[in-house]
């Protein structure tokens, strides 16, 4: 019981916000800004801030 909910917080927290994708950068992209979003997401709101 205690693994299958350990294992739901670690996909919940590597599904990007944006695009819905999971991925290892999100959990890494939470920690560095506060923000779960992944590394193409991330670029392209830095370029394209809107």
């Amino acid at each position: 019981m205690i693994n299958e909910e350990k294992n739901k917080n670690e996909i919940v927290d590597s599904i990007c916000e944006e695009c819905k994708n999971e991925e290892e950068s999100v959990k890494q992209n939470l920690i560095l800004t506060g923000y779960k979003v992944c590394n193409s997401c991330k670029i392209s709101k830095t370029i394209f801030p809107i």
